[in-house]
């Protein structure tokens, strides 16, 4: 059964920025640049029919290439940090592939996504790591020059189920060529 999600790639160029970002904070446990995207649509396990329902679906997708701009460093979890991330900067095009992504999912009966869609790249998955050695790391890290690149389109990644994330697999790619 796969575990599948909707997803735009992150360029190799902006992967090795980030990744120059790793290390100094205990308990994180650090993403591979290989496996750095920004997730539009998480779907889950799922069966082969319905993924293959889903791949075939997604052609359907009718949007131009947009922009997509990182731009600094935050954590998810508040007190309890469970991650760092590099942040997106919600754009009007990628807000409005995602809904339209989010749409089609619950076309076919998945339950809608339960969080708020909040674009960003997973740097480190945070295990027992204290709010003040987060802190101190972004205070640090957190600041980088703004990197920009084009999405020309999405792809459908499918993942094991696996602690840390990855390795990610692209299944299928969708132009974005209005």
């Amino acid at each position: 059964m796969p575990r599948l999600f909707t997803g735009l790639e992150i360029p190799a160029e902006i992967g090795q920025t980030l990744s120059g970002l790793r290390g100094g904070l205990p308990g994180a446990r650090w993403v591979d640049p290989e496996n750095y995207h920004v997730t539009l649509r998480f779907i889950g396990d799922i069966d082969g029919i319905s993924a293959n329902e889903i791949a075939s679906m997604l052609f359907r997708v009718n949007r131009k290439p947009f922009d997509v701009t990182l731009q600094g460093l935050s954590s998810f979890g508040g007190r309890k940090p469970r991650a760092v991330v590099a942040s997106i900067v919600p754009s009007r095009p990628l807000i409005e592939l995602q809904a339209e992504l989010e749409r089609m999912m619950q076309r076919i009966g998945l339950d809608p996504e339960g969080r708020k869609f909040t674009p960003h790249v997973t740097l480190a998955r945070l295990h027992d790591a204290s709010s003040q050695d987060v802190a101190d790391y972004l205070s640090v890290r957190g600041y980088f020059p703004s990197k920009v690149f084009t999405a020309e389109r999405f792809v459908l990644f499918s993942s094991r189920a696996s602690t840390g994330g990855g390795p990610y697999v692209v299944e299928d790619s969708y132009s974005l060529s209005a």
